[in-house]
């Protein structure tokens, strides 16, 4: 695999319009998202933030968030095209919760930011505590926290604003969605789509390699078929990032990818970052990123398996690879 630099370089910020902020309180909180998501909710703290999934009963993925605690709520997110969905599974279980709540905030702002300089900007001298994915530092009007670096080691944040009243960093240059997504792929950091919701179990996005799974709490739904494939070592696929030229639009997610005539995998993620190329997020069979790899229905396209910004120890376990 070669380490081709990333497009992804941008500094400043960008207003994620596209994903909604949500916040459960009550006092079943606690009780029903340790019940529902991979994650471990006493490791979520006023210092720590964790990503999440939560899953159907055979373990697929429908809901990928980050918890957030906020005095005695969770906050999560949720990518607003697939947020009436999610919600709408969720809330079959928190009716058991008598008393708690999960509603969307309408007013909170998820700002992303990109480079050192966008955090401090944010927080000050405080931003250099923020040391590692996961750390979270309180800010005047909301919580800033330390996510995944892009390829290249380029720092990121997000600055979750729940009253949604703050003022845009200054003197920073405003980035797309485009360029926030080109960067989280950068990342290795995948999103759920309608084409990819309910796909995939929680590993097969490398999730449990970006503090999302932990695999030592009690039952949750979809648990068992999760923790099978973890500790049984059955995860044959995995979460790989490729470059692609030869595309006049990024391949939608969904697609197939095929290793020869044979299918090899699935596009998860994909962003155009030059007129004829990106880079996207695909699970991949983890015996096919040593093949020459095609798009379905798109012989022009051509694909780099690039690498990713943190190791994934199951495909060198896996035999097939």
């Amino acid at each position: 695999m070669n380490n081709r630099p990333t497009t992804a370089n941008q500094h400043g910020y960008a207003v994620l319009e596209h994903r909604v902020m949500v916040r459960i309180s009550g006092p079943g909180t606690d009780k029903f998202v340790q019940g529902q998501f991979s994650q471990h909710v006493d490791d979520v703290t006023p210092q720590q933030s964790r990503r999440a999934a939560a899953s159907t009963p055979k373990g697929r993925a429908y809901c990928l968030t980050r918890l957030v605690r906020d005095q005695q709520d969770l906050l999560m997110d949720l990518d607003r095209e697939l947020s009436d969905a999610t919600l709408g599974q969720l809330k079959k279980y928190l009716m058991l919760f008598r008393g708690t709540r999960m509603d969307v905030v309408e007013q909170a702002r998820i700002i992303g930011l990109l480079g050192q300089e966008a955090a401090v900007t944010v927080a000050g001298d405080n931003a250099a505590t923020l040391g590692s994915p996961g750390d979270v530092v309180a800010t005047e009007n909301g919580y800033l926290i330390r996510i995944e670096d892009s390829a290249g080691a380029l720092p990121r944040y997000e600055w979750w604003l729940p009253e949604g009243c703050a003022e845009l960093p200054e003197g920073l240059p405003e980035l797309t969605i485009n360029d926030w997504n080109a960067a989280s792929i950068a990342a290795g950091v995948p999103w759920l789509t309608p084409a990819t919701a309910e796909a995939y179990v929680p590993q097969m996005l490398n999730l449990q390699h970006l503090q999302g799974v932990h695999f030592k709490k009690g039952c949750y739904t979809g648990q068992e078929v999760i923790a099978r494939m973890h500790f049984l070592g059955q995860l044959k696929k995995s979460l790989y990032r490729l470059a692609f030229t030869g595309c006049t639009q990024a391949p939608e997610a969904g697609s197939n990818l095929l290793a020869g005539d044979k299918k090899a995998g699935d596009v998860v993620n994909a962003v155009m970052t030059s007129d004829n190329g990106g880079e996207l997020l695909a699970v991949l069979r983890h015996d096919a990123d040593k093949s020459a790899l095609s798009l379905e229905g798109n012989d022009s396209c051509q694909f780099e398996v690039l690498d990713l910004p943190y190791p994934v120890p199951e495909r060198e376990a896996d035999p097939a690879s």
